[in-house]
């Protein structure tokens, strides 16, 4: 039971609260215009500072981060196993509580520092979990898929609005394990079943995720995906086969010591023999050239020349015919001397083209040797690629090998896993039967909250699955807000009342005015009086905020003073008139 909250600034609004029903009421004074609005007074920082003092991250404790709240110390006192102790908590150093009261009872115990008892923040909510719900002390928040004191408590104080979406989840997006092993928890199943189911879920993931693996060889071929074991043995016989191919070649494959000077000296041969093959046909060309024009030679007449004047008409004297028998002669001479300078040319060129063709052939026989040497043999690098693509073949091929015993565990243990998993739920289904007593006292307990409020049974319904336990809740004409956030109020009502009975237990109950949103006053006129009639005789503390305007006056029963269960009552007047005292 929390007994008060306090702040050590003074601008604060200290509560005091009883046992049984209590009410947190932002009140709009008469000066207030229409604008003013009540959202800022201090109604959700209450309660989120409840939860700072029990150990909520600072990040999720909206609000209580801002700078203008640095240093500010809040402190919540409690009853906690039988004894009455407050815990401080300062937003400018979250790792640690203080404590004060008589702690001998708790199963870890508070250090001394500078004066103060001090707990670290994980040893605080291990305490909690224990004297609240029973967890073991050692119970670790990091230990997977198990009920934890954060989570629990989350049920029985929600905050914000996305706690009011369902009754089974305290913020959207809850993680499906941590419903089923909450609620299951808090309902008195067994909550081990879930835990069990979702850490074969967890092993089963591994499976996929080894089936997702995934490698590519040089060749191309994909050996990391596949759909079935026959895919891989036909993908090894693919890869045997180059294996042999390339073995083959390795083992034929000759080293030529002086294969790069060979391969010179080759193309040095190529070059030299191109070279004179083309000079052999320039030279050809020459010596057609010369032999046509030496079969071209004719000596010229005297009759020729004389021809040539009289055609042009010039009459010649003696003494010009006389000397054109000595131009003959000239002629004459000169055409032997051009025969004599063509005959020795193409002899030359004769002499040339053939000592050239000899030398082709020569150079020719040369390369060919050299090229036999490099056909059958090969460089020492290249014998060295062989190998590396022969042990990537190799490499590959094992591959292979590991993903078929790999793929042959998955299949394997994918049927051991249908196996564990029908194991698991039939033994989840057995434990529901035997703890049928307490899931029909829930259900029954949620029947007659409902029917408090609307005249007809709703139901809570409870289910073993093949994803393990499923919850629901029903409430004749459901599908509006309201109805839907009466169902979340008679189920934490319902978990209140389970939990009164058990010890330990919490014995706590505390709604954001949230809850009533969009609930016809006759319903929050039900709701408010059975959660005071039952909070008194059950035993639990009740606590909720409200708006005054949403306060059902002409609703209530005669006997029923609502004021009376007033504890502090904040109003738009001025800033001073909020919860923290301060603009914020």
């Amino acid at each position: 039971m929390i007994r008060a909250i306090r702040c050590n600034h003074t601008s604060f609004k200290t509560v005091e609260f009883r046992p049984g029903f209590n009410v947190v009421l932002a009140d709009r004074t008469e000066e207030s215009g229409s604008k003013d609005s009540r959202n800022g007074l201090g109604k959700s920082t209450l309660i989120e500072i409840i939860h700072f003092c029990l150990g909520s991250t600072l990040q999720k404790a909206k609000g209580l981060d801002s700078r203008n709240l640095r240093g500010w110390a809040f402190s919540l006192e409690l009853t906690l196993s039988d004894q009455v102790i407050t815990v401080t908590r300062n937003t400018a150093d979250k790792s640690k509580v203080v404590i004060e009261g008589d702690t001998t009872s708790w199963p870890i115990q508070p250090k001394e520092k500078e004066g103060q008892r001090v707990l670290s923040l994980i040893q605080w909510k291990a305490i909690l979990g224990n004297l609240w719900f029973g967890l073991p002390s050692d119970n670790n928040e990091d230990k997977k898929f198990q009920p934890t004191f954060r989570g629990l408590i989350s049920y029985f104080i929600r905050r914000g609005r996305d706690a009011f979406s369902t009754p089974f989840e305290h913020h959207r997006k809850q993680f499906d394990w941590e419903k089923q092993v909450n609620n299951a928890f808090l309902l008195g199943l067994a909550w081990e079943d879930a835990r069990d189911l979702q850490l074969l879920k967890d092993q089963k993931k591994l499976l996929d995720d080894i089936k997702k693996l995934k490698k590519d060889t040089d060749t191309g071929v994909a050996i990391g995906i596949f759909g079935s074991l026959g895919e891989l043995e036909a993908l090894k016989v693919q890869v045997e086969s180059q294996l042999r191919e390339r073995k083959q070649t390795l083992s034929n494959f000759r080293v030529a010591s002086q294969y790069h000077e060979l391969e010179a000296n080759a193309n040095r041969l190529t070059a030299e023999i191109h070279e004179a093959t083309n000079n052999n046909i320039a030279n050809k060309k020459i010596l057609e050239f010369y032999q046509s024009s030496l079969e071209a030679e004719n000596e010229p007449s005297p009759d020729d020349v004389t021809h040539i004047y009289e055609s042009v008409g010039i009459e010649l004297p003696g003494l010009v015919v006389r000397r054109l028998e000595e131009v003959e002669i000239f002629h004459r001479r000169l055409i032997e001397n051009r025969r004599d300078f063509l005959s020795t040319e193409i002899e030359r060129l004769r002499r040339d083209v053939s000592s050239r063709e000899l030398l082709i052939r020569e150079k020719t026989e040369q390369r060919a040797s050299l090229l036999e040497v490099l056909q059958t043999h090969g460089a020492l690098e290249e014998y060295t690629r062989l190998q590396e693509l022969y042990l990537e073949i190799v490499s590959n091929l094992n591959e292979i090998n590991k993903r078929i015993e790999e793929l042959n565990k998955f299949e394997e243990g994918k049927s051991a896993l249908k196996i564990e998993k029908e194991r698991l739920l039939q033994r989840a289904r057995r434990d529901y039967q035997e703890r049928r007593v307490q899931a029909e006292k829930a259900r029954d307990l949620f029947n007659t909250n409902s029917r408090f409020l609307y005249d007809a049974p709703g139901r809570l319904i409870i289910n073993v699955g093949d994803n393990g336990f499923q919850f629901n809740v029903e409430i004749s004409r459901d599908g509006s807000e309201g109805i839907d956030n009466m169902k979340i109020f008679c189920y934490d009502l319902m978990l209140a009342q389970l939990w009164s009975e058990r010890d330990p237990s919490p014995r706590i109950l505390i709604h954001d005015s949230t809850i009533f949103d969009g609930v016809d006053e006759r319903q929050v006129r039900f709701a408010l009086e059975l959660a005071d009639r039952e909070s008194r005789k059950c035993g639990f503390q009740y606590i909720c905020t409200l708006n005054s305007d949403r306060v059902p006056y002409s609703e209530f029963a005669k006997d029923f003073n609502f004021d009376s269960f007033v504890r502090l009552r904040l109003t738009d007047e001025s800033d001073e008139s909020g919860l923290l005292g301060i603009p914020f």
